[in-house]
C-alpha cells in the first residue's frame, strides 16, 4: 500500500534530519532534547546537538527548530533548520517565513538552513539563497547575523571542514 503524500514527506525529511544527527554524532557531539538539557544541563557534556529547540516566531507564537549546536571546543552556537521537499507541496511557500524568522526571531547569530529535495517550486531555493546573500529585509539591529543555506552535500562538506 502506498504511503500518503504527507507521510512520505515526513519520512524523507526525517532522513535529512537523521543525516545531520549522524554528522555531528560522528564528530563526538552528544544528542539531547533541548527540554531535557535545559532541566539539567550539568548532566550533559559541552559538545552538544540539541533537538526541538524553541524560539518565539515573528507572529509571537511558539516555534521550534530541529537543532542547536553548542560547542566549547569549536566555540559554536549554531541553530540548524532543515527543509525537505520531495514532491510539489507547500514547504517552498514557507521559505520567506523561515528566512524572516531567522533574521527577526531566532536569537543565535549563526544559523544554517539545510534545504534539499527536488519538489521545490522553480526559483524558491534561488530566492532563499539570494535573500541570505543580500541580507534582504535586515536592519542595523540584525545585519550581523550569519545565515548560510546548504543542500545536504554542501552541509556535509561544511561540517567536515568546520569540525576538524
Amino acid at each position: 500500500m502506498a504511503k500518503p503524500q504527507g507521510s512520505l514527506a515526513n519520512a524523507s525529511g526525517n532522513i535529512l534530519e537523521q543525516t545531520v544527527k549522524t554528522v555531528f554524532q560522528n564528530k563526538g557531539f552528544q544528542l539531547a532534547s533541548h527540554r531535557e538539557w535545559q532541566k539539567s544541563p550539568e548532566k550533559y557534556g559541552v559538545e552538544l546537538l540539541l533537538t526541538d529547540v524553541p524560539y518565539t516566531t515573528i507572529y509571537n507564537h511558539p516555534g521550534h527548530t530541529e537543532f542547536l549546536v553548542k560547542s566549547e571546543k569549536y566555540k559554536l552556537e549554531i541553530r540548524i533548520e532543515c527543509k525537505w521537499q520531495q514532491s510539489a507541496g507547500s514547504v517552498d511557500e514557507k521559505l520567506p517565513y523561515l528566512y524572516l524568522n531567522c533574521i527577526e526571531s531566532m536569537p543565535e547569530k549563526y544559523i544554517v538552513i539545510v534545504i534539499d529535495g527536488d519538489g521545490f517550486k522553480k526559483g524558491s531555493k534561488v530566492w532563499l539563497r539570494e535573500a541570505v546573500k543580500e541580507k534582504k529585509y535586515t536592519s542595523p539591529v540584525n545585519r550581523d547575523k550569519s545565515i548560510e543555506v546548504f543542500d545536504l552535500k554542501e552541509f556535509i562538506t561544511w561540517a567536515n571542514k568546520l569540525l576538524r
